[in-house]
């Protein structure tokens, strides 16, 4: 894993290139710590600055930025290409000469061997890169398929010093002399209503998130000037198109030996590195059917990670440890103390670059960091639940819908009312009395804020209004800051349609939006914060493309999700080692703001910082704080959105 940078548009008024580059490059030092690498083309005014994880060829010949071996292309390359042994066997048939071992080196000759279209259909893998052509004085930016590496660009400046930047974070992008900042209001209200902004907005205005399997080429023309071109080389809807014309039509035991292969695979592909490897588990589905594999192919004890808290409440690590036993993993755990947590929120601004406030960025970074003192890569389980219906929401969702469709919306409204006439506080104590007599499956955390939850959703009339609600952190941001804020839903009308049902819909949205913009980037920036590559199997493309093609009956059976994954995990561990209801990666961060991080969320909320920073109505903000400090209702996330803005903006 690496980060890269770069610019167009030289300007000999910002003093040397190559120091530039070099200042650039620095910023992302965490993501590549073991070698570094600065390259100017005078000529053309292009510069490249990369800093290189070593994973595969750990040599001088992966150094980077790299040029072909015909001195056409030049390089700047971040992630793995997993069938890059593959590939080369195929250029060296051709006549291709090698220097080294490194996927870089292959990437290369295979784009010169059969241009760059040709070579992304091929690769197997997790990408960003930057490649200038000498020949066609030509930039391309280029994101693998999902979205697991990221990628920033934008023109900064105007006239004679305009100059077009790009990244693998935006911090590297502000060192630039061009660079120009400020907000985009209709980012930060994206922030509030999704605790993350969706691509391709990012928190400045002018620059962008390229979206994943897109291609971006700027062009020079004779007189001088950038032509830009962006198409999808990868596309979630045509998938999903050709998933309509050719569904998968065998038996479910066919269809678990499918996945069983198709995840033996990717993970072979996966294991493949030069330095120590292990794998995240949480004792959940997705995490432990990547664990049981990864051990299944392996010749010796996987090393296996997982953190435990002190609050029971959140503590799922004898789960993790259960399924680390039958696996016999050489498993590691750390129960971190409130203090351990407590302690990277003041550093959470300057590891995710950008506001973002999903709150399992925290047991994420924490992970990162244990996992590190072993491996340098670590295989995660995410994708799972966009995939095969894993999220609660996609199996109670449609039924919600069904039974409200029943009654008059005048009954609904009326029904919304009587549960909001109880505060959360209220109805979590009510359940406190009743939780004894409970079935397992109806136990869950902060029952009050979920009720009020369906309250709201009882207003809502069809699926978009439904599943925007439910997508929601903030239901309407607009009265809280001026801007606008984007409809997911809207944004992607198209891939929106290709679901024969609510349930696909939902999890094609959340695999187009939510997997890269939070999932990806929460796991991205934890990981590499601590110069640690992570990978993730279950979203190889094969896998993806397999996933669309199954009927829903074959993720969501008798009620619970993921059905296929389950059935494979049976293979390899008891199934009750893992049934329990889903709970996510989650932290008492409701109980901290009414306690330890008191002092600091009101010193980021004070009228007086509210009203220096412009961006919020001080009253809406406050009028919440005081709810939640005070116990009334729990605002945790909502709250979180805008201490994530709050401390960024200090910080930045």
């Amino acid at each position: 894993m690496c980060g890269f940078s770069g610019f167009l548009n030289f300007n000999p008024n910002w003093g040397d290139p190559l120091t530039l580059l070099q200042q650039m490059g620095d910023q992302l030092t965490h993501r590549g710590p073991d070698d570094s690498g600065v390259w100017f083309d005078n000529n053309c005014g292009v510069g490249l600055s990369h800093r290189r994880l070593s994973i595969i060829d750990l040599s001088a010949q992966g150094h980077q930025p790299m040029s072909s071996t015909s001195g056409r292309f030049v390089i700047a390359y971040n992630g793995e290409i997993y069938n890059h042994q593959e590939l080369k066997k195929q250029l060296l048939q051709a006549g291709v000469i090698f220097r080294g071992g490194s996927d870089t080196e292959v990437l290369l000759a295979a784009i010169e061997s059969w241009g760059i279209k040709q070579t992304l259909q091929r690769c197997i893998g997790m990408f960003a890169f930057s490649l200038w052509d000498k020949r066609e004085q030509t930039l391309s930016l280029v994101r693998d398929r999902m979205g697991e590496k990221p990628l920033y660009y934008g023109w900064q400046g105007k006239g004679a010093k305009r100059t077009f930047l790009f990244a693998s974070e935006l911090k590297s992008l502000r060192q630039h002399s061009a660079w120009q900042g400020g907000i985009e209001r209709d980012a930060l209200a994206n922030l509030l209503r999704y605790n993350y902004i969706p691509a391709p907005l990012t928190i400045h205005p002018g620059i962008f998130k390229l979206r994943p399997g897109y291609l971006l080429q700027l062009k020079k023309n004779d007189n001088g000037d950038w032509s830009e071109r962006e198409e999808c080389w990868w596309s979630l809807q045509e998938v999903a198109q050709q998933a309509r014309k050719n569904p998968f039509t065998g038996s479910r035991a066919d269809a678990v030996d499918h996945l069983d292969k198709l995840l033996h695979d990717s993970i072979q592909g996966q294991s493949l590195a030069d330095v120590p490897l292990g794998a995240f588990l949480s004792g959940g589905v997705d995490s432990s059917s990547v664990a049981a594999v990864m051990q299944a192919i392996s010749n010796h004890p996987i090393k296996s990670f997982t953190i435990g808290f002190e609050n029971s409440a959140y503590d799922e690590s004898g789960n993790a440890r259960a399924v680390a036993n039958h696996l016999g993993s050489d498993h590691h755990e750390w129960i971190v103390t409130a203090d351990d947590a407590l302690s990277l929120i003041p550093q959470l601004p300057t590891y995710y670059d950008e506001p973002f406030a999903d709150v399992s960025q925290i047991p994420t970074l924490l992970v990162s960091a244990l996992a590190k003192q072993n491996v340098t890569v670590a295989l995660s389980g995410d994708g799972g639940d966009e995939l095969f219906a894993g999220y609660n929401r996609h199996q109670w969702a449609p039924k919600l819908l069904h039974k409200m469709q029943v009654f008059p919306e005048m009954i609904r409204k009326a029904l919304a009312v009587l549960i909001e006439s109880a505060s959360p506080s209220g109805w979590d104590s009510f359940f406190k009395i009743i939780d004894p007599l409970l079935p397992q499956q109806l136990r869950v955390r902060h029952p009050g804020e979920k009720i009020h939850k369906i309250a709201m959703l009882l207003k809502q009339s069809g699926e978009r209004e439904l599943y925007a609600m439910l997508v929601r952190i903030w239901p309407d941001p607009i009265p809280l800051l001026s801007g606008d804020s984007y409809d997911l839903v809207d944004g992607h009308k198209a891939l929106w349609n290709l679901g024969d049902n609510f349930t696909e819909r939902m999890m094609l949205l959340d695999t187009a939006t939510y997997l890269p913009d939070d999932i990806l980037t929460k796991v991205d920036r934890a990981a590499m914060s601590h110069s640690l590559e992570t990978r993730v199997p279950l979203l190889d493309h094969r896998i993806v493309e397999f996933a669309t093609q199954l009927p829903l009956s074959m993720k969501i059976h008798q009620g619970t999700g993921k059905w296929i994954l389950r059935e494979l995990l049976d293979r390899y561990v008891p199934r009750n080692l893992i049934e329990r209801p889903k709970s996510g990666f989650g932290i008492p961060v409701g109980e901290w703001l009414k306690g330890p991080l008191q002092e600091w969320a009101e010193d980021l909320l004070s009228e007086q910082k509210l009203k220096d920073g412009g961006y919020f109505d001080v009253k809406q903000v406050r009028k919440v704080w005081e709810q939640h400090s005070s116990g009334k209702k729990n605002q945790q996330y909502q709250l979180w959105s805008v201490l994530m803005f709050q401390a960024w903006l200090d910080s930045n």
